[in-house]
Protein backbone atom coordinates (compact mmCIF):
# COMPACT_ATOMS: atom_id res chain seq x y z
CA UNK A 1 0.00 0.00 0.00
CA UNK A 2 2.96 2.34 0.67
CA UNK A 3 4.22 2.26 -2.91
CA UNK A 4 0.79 3.29 -4.22
CA UNK A 5 0.76 6.32 -1.92
CA UNK A 6 4.29 7.23 -3.00
CA UNK A 7 3.24 7.01 -6.66
CA UNK A 8 0.20 9.23 -6.00
CA UNK A 9 2.40 11.80 -4.29
CA UNK A 10 4.82 11.69 -7.23
CA UNK A 11 2.12 11.87 -9.92
CA UNK A 12 0.28 14.86 -8.47
CA UNK A 13 3.34 17.02 -7.81
CA UNK A 14 3.40 20.27 -9.75
CA UNK A 15 6.56 19.29 -11.63
CA UNK A 16 4.95 16.15 -13.03
CA UNK A 17 1.89 18.06 -14.23
CA UNK A 18 4.07 20.82 -15.71
CA UNK A 19 6.08 18.19 -17.59
CA UNK A 20 2.89 16.59 -18.97
CA UNK A 21 1.62 19.97 -20.17
CA UNK A 22 5.02 20.66 -21.75
CA UNK A 23 4.97 17.34 -23.61
CA UNK A 24 1.46 17.97 -24.95
CA UNK A 25 2.32 21.50 -26.08
CA UNK A 26 5.57 20.21 -27.58
CA UNK A 27 3.69 17.62 -29.62
CA UNK A 28 1.29 20.27 -30.91
CA UNK A 29 4.22 22.59 -31.69
CA UNK A 30 5.86 19.74 -33.64
CA UNK A 31 2.75 19.44 -35.82
CA UNK A 32 2.77 23.19 -36.46
CA UNK A 33 6.44 23.13 -37.45
CA UNK A 34 5.91 20.09 -39.70
CA UNK A 35 3.10 21.92 -41.46
CA UNK A 36 5.19 25.07 -41.74
CA UNK A 37 8.05 23.16 -43.32
CA UNK A 38 5.98 20.84 -45.50
CA UNK A 39 3.30 23.28 -46.64
CA UNK A 40 4.99 26.70 -46.58
CA UNK A 41 8.78 26.42 -46.80
CA UNK A 42 9.40 23.33 -48.93
CA UNK A 43 7.16 24.11 -51.96
CA UNK A 44 8.94 27.39 -52.83
CA UNK A 45 12.32 25.83 -52.00
CA UNK A 46 11.56 22.89 -54.28
CA UNK A 47 10.45 25.29 -57.00
CA UNK A 48 13.70 27.26 -56.69
CA UNK A 49 15.76 24.12 -57.22
CA UNK A 50 13.79 23.02 -60.27
CA UNK A 51 10.49 21.66 -58.96
CA UNK A 52 12.08 18.97 -56.81
CA UNK A 53 9.95 17.69 -53.93
CA UNK A 54 12.35 16.49 -51.25
CA UNK A 55 9.95 13.95 -49.76
CA UNK A 56 9.80 12.10 -53.08
CA UNK A 57 13.58 11.84 -53.48
CA UNK A 58 14.67 8.23 -53.19
CA UNK A 59 17.11 5.71 -54.58
CA UNK A 60 15.60 2.42 -55.73
CA UNK A 61 17.72 -0.38 -54.30
CA UNK A 62 15.56 -3.19 -55.67
CA UNK A 63 12.75 -2.81 -58.20
CA UNK A 64 9.28 -4.11 -57.43
CA UNK A 65 8.80 -7.74 -58.42
CA UNK A 66 5.29 -9.17 -58.54
CA UNK A 67 3.54 -8.45 -55.25
CA UNK A 68 6.76 -7.43 -53.48
CA UNK A 69 7.14 -3.65 -53.19
CA UNK A 70 10.26 -1.86 -54.32
CA UNK A 71 13.03 -1.38 -51.79
CA UNK A 72 13.99 2.29 -51.70
CA UNK A 73 16.33 4.52 -49.78
CA UNK A 74 14.17 7.59 -49.02
CA UNK A 75 16.84 10.23 -48.49
CA UNK A 76 14.35 12.99 -49.38
CA UNK A 77 12.33 12.29 -46.25
CA UNK A 78 15.58 12.42 -44.29
CA UNK A 79 16.37 15.86 -45.75
CA UNK A 80 12.84 16.95 -44.82
CA UNK A 81 13.35 15.74 -41.24
CA UNK A 82 16.66 17.60 -40.96
CA UNK A 83 15.01 20.82 -42.14
CA UNK A 84 12.20 20.27 -39.60
CA UNK A 85 14.79 19.81 -36.86
CA UNK A 86 16.72 22.95 -37.80
CA UNK A 87 13.56 25.05 -37.76
CA UNK A 88 12.43 23.61 -34.40
CA UNK A 89 15.90 24.09 -32.90
CA UNK A 90 16.00 27.69 -34.13
CA UNK A 91 12.52 28.41 -32.75
CA UNK A 92 13.49 26.97 -29.36
CA UNK A 93 16.76 28.94 -29.41
CA UNK A 94 14.89 32.20 -30.06
CA UNK A 95 12.34 31.39 -27.34
CA UNK A 96 14.98 30.54 -24.72
CA UNK A 97 17.03 33.60 -25.67
CA UNK A 98 13.97 35.83 -25.27
CA UNK A 99 13.10 34.31 -21.89
CA UNK A 100 16.68 34.74 -20.66
CA UNK A 101 16.72 38.38 -21.81
CA UNK A 102 13.44 39.05 -19.98
CA UNK A 103 14.84 37.43 -16.82
CA UNK A 104 17.96 39.62 -17.01
CA UNK A 105 15.84 42.76 -17.48
CA UNK A 106 13.69 41.72 -14.53
CA UNK A 107 16.77 41.19 -12.34
CA UNK A 108 18.21 44.59 -13.32
CA UNK A 109 14.97 46.44 -12.61
CA UNK A 110 15.27 48.38 -9.35
CA UNK A 111 13.41 46.86 -6.47
CA UNK A 112 11.22 48.85 -4.13
CA UNK A 113 12.96 50.23 -1.06
CA UNK A 114 12.60 47.97 1.96
CA UNK A 115 9.70 48.66 4.29
CA UNK A 116 10.96 50.06 7.60
CA UNK A 117 10.50 47.85 10.65
CA UNK A 118 8.18 48.79 13.53
CA UNK A 119 11.18 49.85 15.59
CA UNK A 120 12.43 52.18 12.85
CA UNK A 121 8.98 53.73 12.49
CA UNK A 122 8.75 54.24 16.25
CA UNK A 123 12.23 55.80 16.38
CA UNK A 124 11.31 58.09 13.49
CA UNK A 125 8.19 59.24 15.36
CA UNK A 126 10.24 59.88 18.52
CA UNK A 127 12.81 61.86 16.52
CA UNK A 128 10.11 63.97 14.91
CA UNK A 129 8.49 64.67 18.31
CA UNK A 130 11.84 65.68 19.81
CA UNK A 131 12.50 68.00 16.86
CA UNK A 132 9.06 69.58 17.27
CA UNK A 133 9.67 70.17 21.01
CA UNK A 134 13.12 71.64 20.39
CA UNK A 135 11.70 74.10 17.86
CA UNK A 136 9.08 75.45 20.30
CA UNK A 137 10.25 78.49 22.28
Amino acid sequence: MGIINEFKAFAVKGNMIDMAVGIIIGAAFGKIVSSLVGDVIMPPLGMLIGGVDFSDLAIVLKAAEGDAPAVTLGYGKFIQTIIDFIIVAFAIFVGVKTINRLKREEAVAPSAPPVPSKEELLLTDIRDLLKAQAEKP
